[in-house]
């Protein structure tokens, strides 16, 4: 069976419903706990897919010069090296922004403050030719739940997706990389624990409860979206996704 490795940078944030799905698509997980001091391998020999989670951590250098997590350096070659020799990628959140920063992208606090909660983004018309985001819909429902954002995308990165605050919410990065600003693996259980004593929330003057809730409405939304997504991603890692695929379209007008 195929493996997929995955990179949890904090304790908060799992794989949780994407390890489900990834997991009911065929593929097994390798999970390495950089926050609790597993190693982050030299390469992905043995692997055929990378997915990199997210955290409360600084994708770009803190005020001393240290990186925001002693391992991130040693992720960021990681990632740079699946990029290189094509392995299935995928970034969220914190994780997209390293494979940004990771090429020479950049990330930082964004001046728009936080984004918290359920939202939707929008996708760009490049979406309708990838073989990830061609089936995803042209506004769907996603998790937001950061306060730094990706300012400049890599050279030759292609956009997919954006909002009117933050532009960059969805790239590719060659043809088998993607990274994800928004969230598409919590369930409700992970949403209360980060918005208890959340800082972002009390920024925002949320109230938690409310916050949660909203996102519980939108649960199965987002799972109908998110869901097909991790599995051709999946099929991608196995060899058995056709990227030359058709895209669906609409006849023309005077056609059956």
């Amino acid at each position: 069976m195929a493996t997929a490795l995955v990179i949890e940078n904090d304790p908060t944030d799992d794989a949780r419903r994407l390890g489900e799905w990834l997991t009911e698509a065929g593929l097994d997980l390798w999970v390495v706990r950089a926050h609790a001091g597993d190693e982050i391998p030299a390469d992905l020999t043995g692997y055929s897919a990378l997915v990199v989670l997210g955290g409360a951590l600084a994708p770009y250098p803190l005020p001393d010069g240290s990186p925001g997590a002693p391992w991130l350096p040693a992720l960021e070659g990681l990632l740079r090296k699946a990029v290189r020799h094509r392995v299935p990628t995928l970034g969220i959140c914190l994780g997209a922004q390293l494979l940004a920063t990771a090429h020479a992208g950049e990330a930082a606090r964004s001046p728009s403050g936080p984004e918290v909660g359920p939202t939707v983004v929008g996708k760009r018309d490049a979406a309708d030719t990838d073989p990830l985001f061609r089936y995803v819909p042209l506004m769907p429902d996603v998790f937001q739940w950061h306060a730094d954002e990706i300012t400049v995308l890599p050279r030759g990165a292609t956009l997919l997706a954006a909002s009117t605050r933050y532009p960059h919410q969805a790239f590719r990065l060659g043809d088998r990389a993607w990274g994800l600003q928004f969230h598409i693996e919590c369930d409700t259980a992970m949403i209360a624990d980060w918005a208890v004593d959340s800082a972002l929330v009390a920024e925002l003057g949320y109230d938690p409860d409310l916050v949660v809730a909203a996102c519980h409405d939108v649960m199965v939304d987002v799972e109908e979206v998110w869901q097909p997504f991790a599995a051709r991603f999946a099929a991608l890692a196995l060899g058995e996704l056709d990227d030359a695929a058709p895209r669906r379209s609409l006849p023309l007008l005077g056609q059956g």
